[in-house]
């Protein structure tokens, strides 16, 4: 399952009203370290189909990011009950983003 784009509009939607847990990617295209975390997540959604991925580009979507409190991305973030319940902040490797996420 790709990584899904979500936007201001649709993330109560998409996100906090999902039956399932999602990861949100709040993410920037001009942000390097973002595209290196890209293709980890792309390759975790596809392997985890109880769980959905998306991301929010933090500069069409100013609203999510404000509201979550977003400082630096890559931010990644596990909502559940739309409440985040777990949160990686950077670049990291997947065996150490699969752990803080609960992966």
């Amino acid at each position: 399952m790709a990584v899904a784009e979500v936007t201001d509009a649709t993330f109560e939607s998409d996100v906090l009203r999902s039956e399932r847990p999602v990861i949100v990617d709040f993410w920037a295209p001009w942000c390097v370290p973002c595209r290196r975390v890209s293709p980890i997540l792309e390759e975790m959604s596809e392997s985890r189909q109880d769980v959905a991925f998306v991301k929010v580009n933090v500069d069409d979507n100013p609203s999510t990011a404000m509201n979550y409190s977003i400082s630096s991305i890559p931010t990644i973030a596990r909502f559940e009950e739309g409440q985040v319940t777990q949160q990686a902040i950077g670049a990291l490797p997947k065996n150490q983003l699969s752990a803080q996420l609960g992966l």
